[in-house]
């Protein structure tokens, strides 16, 4: 891994992979001890670099996020060859001006009330840190460095990396 980043720098880093990908697999621990995954469609990722969420107050990962609040979102774009762990601690905010101001057409799907919908809330991860992985070359080059590295004896350099410490 490479070497911490300053806050700014990482919050930057944080944001700018999220916007790439979109979707995360939000993943928490249940009241049984399980680990549980779901997609979930970023609304934003703001200043501080929190991640935000629509979600329904009443689903089980709201309750879960109630009874356990320490997250990982964990975001993959294979195709550009870039990978995103974050941990961070959720909490469920009910603010209509906040959803006003993330609120986007495609979240109509999932809440066709839209924002007066009464299950409508907002998850808020504040991430505290992130794992990244991020070799934005085309597989061609992946490759041929590959290769290279095969064909030198050596260790094959797979881009960047490190930890983002965002607390």
């Amino acid at each position: 891994m490479g070497a911490i980043m300053k806050r700014d720098d990482a919050i930057k880093k944080v944001t700018e992979m999220i916007n790439d990908v979109g979707v995360c697999m939000l993943t928490n621990i249940d009241e049984h001890g399980q680990v549980i995954s779901r997609p979930m469609a970023t609304a934003d990722v703001d200043k501080d670099g929190n991640v935000w969420f629509f979600s329904n107050e009443y689903s089980g990962k709201v309750t879960q996020i109630s009874e356990n609040n320490e997250l990982n979102l964990i975001y993959a774009h294979p195709g550009h060859n870039t990978y995103l762990n974050i941990f961070g601690i959720g909490s469920i905010v009910i603010d209509k001006e906040k959803m006003k101001q993330l609120w986007t057409p495609a979240v109509k799907a999932w809440f066709p009330d839209g924002i007066d919908d009464p299950k409508l809330c907002l998850l808020k991860i504040d991430t505290k840190q992130a794992w990244y992985w991020d070799n934005s070359s085309s597989k061609m080059i992946i490759f041929f460095n590959m290769l290279t590295a095969i064909i030198r004896g050596k260790q094959f350099q797979d881009g960047e990396s490190g930890e983002l410490d965002l607390d």
